[in-house]
């Protein structure tokens, strides 16, 4: 199984997911040519998805999905809140398939796990890919953690994580009072210190890539990023990647 991102961060986010002749695109945040552009970066051709899984209606995660879907007859699915709360851009896609956010479901070779998350969204799920035999556990968009969260990743062998913010970088923002309280909130982004908290509950006895996801351009830096979840690994800081929103990254290898 491997992974790679197209881009990460408020702009728009997708994330590739490939097993076997099975692949899958988590999120569509770009628009149609940006996509495309973005897919062949990474030696994608549109044709050869097996449709689009999403998270939650937020635009820089659903925004460029119904476009995509509609011109190259893609399957998608979601949650009936994700679809509820996009009705009319989803009005006429025969693809369209809703999923318990508590259920497993399988596209072609690759299992997709959903799970609920707190974020300010409809029904708003991540996911766990599995091939069978390895895990890739994918967490952005939350405001916080949950015992359900932590059971559901631990034990996987590649992470990509939310980093979204630094505390204090956000509250020395230049946001209004009331954007720091949603992004720092229960229901907002998770920060380093919360996600290395997270990673630090799990189990990583086979974790094999990790990958910094979602960072704020400004109230966060990649160092700072890298620097919270290295300590909570016990590992070098070069072993974790970053996310980013213009380039993603490229693909990785779960052997």
């Amino acid at each position: 199984m491997r992974f790679a991102s197209l881009g990460s961060g408020s702009e728009g986010n997708a994330l590739l997911v490939a097993a076997g002749n099975t692949l899958v695109l988590m999120d569509c945040g770009f628009g149609l040519q940006d996509t495309l552009m973005r897919l062949a970066r990474l030696g994608v051709s549109p044709g050869q998805l097996g449709g689009i899984v999403v998270t939650h209606e937020h635009g820089d995660h659903i925004g460029g999905v119904a476009r995509i879907a509609r011109k190259f007859n893609l399957p998608v699915w979601l949650t009936h809140g994700t679809l509820r709360s996009q009705a009319k851009a989803f009005a006429g896609i025969a693809g369209i398939r809703e999923i318990d956010s508590h259920a497993a479901f399988s596209i072609g070779g690759i299992e997709v796990m959903p799970y609920p998350v707190p974020h300010d969204a409809a029904e708003p799920v991540q996911f766990v890919f599995s091939d069978g035999a390895r895990r890739l556990g994918v967490l952005t968009d939350t405001g916080c953690s949950t015992a359900h969260i932590e059971q559901t990743l631990s034990g996987c062998d590649a992470l990509v994580l939310e980093c979204n913010h630094d505390a204090e970088m956000l509250m020395n923002s230049d946001y209004p009072y009331s954007l720091k309280q949603r992004v720092g909130g229960r229901f907002g982004h998770l920060n380093n210190q919360q996600a290395a908290a997270i990673l630090s509950s799990l189990d990583l006895g086979r974790l094999q890539h990790l990958i910094a996801a979602h960072l704020s351009r400004t109230n966060n830096t990649p160092a700072l990023a890298v620097r919270a979840l290295s300590a909570a690994a016990k590992c070098e800081e070069s072993w974790v990647g970053v996310a980013t929103q213009d380039d993603g990254f490229a693909w990785r290898e779960i052997s």
